[in-house]
């Protein structure tokens, strides 16, 4: 077995199969002496409509920076992660508009006619590393964040059982259906190749038996999570005897969608299915199911400075940081060839409005974690005498591509790489 055990190897069973994660079986010996070149990954996530920067950005540049409320909820990763103020994408105007430039930096009027598209951060990468994982890059999420080198969108997956047919089933299209029926009846993937999983074990060595058992845990809390949101989307809403309050809009649970496209893009860095990812987490005007909000997620971005809209919005954003905060925790849990996947990943999280309540695109909330940066800093960039322009946000793109290992010194409005963000080594 171990022999015929390769990383192109599928546990296959009832006309399905499994990807497995990256063991250290798969690297031949003399690699590890020759301490072969790490698999770097980038993950961008845009909120289109922004986070409040009174509760996001620090008062103080440097390494002391007293963390503000959604800082705070990554405390415990604070020396994973920088965080940048002042950055934006020069000639871009105001207006949600603004996100089709969100990776690509390309000059956007305040009205889109005339527009044209260029390609996206994830795209530029994925033309260098094709063909070393099975999928180029994703694009998930409502709204496309990946554009090709002629202008176009790239298609994306609004759907994350979609993503997780595409990525972890495979055979006839009636096997695969079979298969979806059996999930949605609780029956796990790995139930079918559980005797394959069972004889490969012996030929694994301590860590990947950890490993393997780990990368199957996160698939059964996949699928489980799956499982219940469907069987909640088909379920009716509880009535009540109340009057529906104004401007309120049955909404979506945001939070718990978020919850499961971490969980896939997990999995598809685990499994090395893909080493580029890009993430929409688009609001809707309806109430997000968080506790305490009465206003639609939209309504509240607006807020107008309204103190009642400003607490609910702190809320839903609060959560939003959590489901960040455990994402980036669990990447940084899962082992890799002596490092951990945080360490090879780098996570851009950020948004194409830096005050949603006027449509502004100047100091987007800017935070890099993992990657092998040195982190545990607030870079500011925007300072208080104005006298000196800030870098274009597309500095910092030049910096993440080289760290993939990609020979680019320009990117969109780039004038060369961020100053201040270094690299481990």
């Amino acid at each position: 077995m171990l022999n015929r055990l390769t990383r192109r190897n599928f546990l296959r069973a009832a006309g399905v199969s499994i990807a497995l994660p990256w063991l250290d079986v798969f690297t031949p010996a003399r690699a590890f002496a020759a301490a072969a070149k790490p698999r770097r990954r980038m993950v961008c996530i845009c909120t289109p409509l922004g986070i409040n920067p009174a509760f996001f950005f620090p008062q103080k540049a440097g390494k002391d920076y007293e963390l503000t409320p959604y800082l705070e909820v990554l405390k415990d990763l604070r020396n994973d992660f920088t965080v940048m103020s002042g950055l934006a994408h020069p000639n871009v105007g105001p207006s949600h508009d603004s996100h089709f430039s969100f990776l690509t930096a390309a000059p956007h009027p305040e009205r889109r006619a005339g527009f044209r598209n260029s390609i996206s951060l994830d795209q530029f990468a994925a033309e260098h590393i094709r063909g070393e994982t099975r999928f180029a890059s994703l694009s998930l999420g409502e709204s496309p964040l990946a554009w090709t080198r002629s202008g176009a969108p790239v298609p994306t997956d609004h759907f994350p059982s979609t993503v997780f047919t595409r990525m972890f089933l495979e055979g006839r299209p009636d096997e695969v259906q079979a298969q979806a029926r059996r999930l949605r009846d609780g029956q796990s993937i790995l139930d079918a190749v559980r005797d394959q999983a069972k004889k490969m074990q012996p030929a694994l060595g301590a860590h990947d038996r950890e490993k393997l058992d780990e990368y199957f845990t996160s698939v059964r809390e996949l699928e489980q999570r799956l499982a219940q949101a469907e069987e909640w989307s088909k379920k009716p809403k509880p009535k009540v005897d109340a009057k529906v309050p104004q401007n309120i809009t049955n909404g979506i649970d945001l939070v718990a969608k978020t919850r499961i496209w971490f969980d896939l893009v997990h999995l598809a860095l685990q499994t090395d299915s893909s080493r580029l990812v890009t993430l929409d987490l688009l609001g809707t005007s309806g109430v997000p199911p968080v506790q305490g909000v009465t206003f639609g997620h939209h309504d509240l971005s607006h807020h107008g400075q309204d103190p009642t809209k400003i607490d609910q919005l702190k809320k839903v954003e609060l959560e939003k940081m959590k489901t960040l905060q455990a994402f980036l925790a669990k990447l940084k849990d899962t082992k890799e060839e002596g490092a951990n996947l945080l360490d090879r990943t780098m996570v851009f999280f950020s948004s194409n409005l830096g005050n949603a309540a006027t449509h502004g695109v100047k100091n987007l909330p800017v935070l890099l974690a993992g990657g092998g940066f040195k982190h545990g800093q607030h870079l500011a960039f925007d300072p208080k005498d104005g006298k000196k322009d800030p870098p274009p946000l597309s500095n910092l793109f030049v910096s993440m591509l080289q760290r993939m290992g990609i020979d680019a010194d320009k990117f969109g409005s780039s004038t060369g790489t961020l100053t201040g963000l270094e690299s481990v080594g």
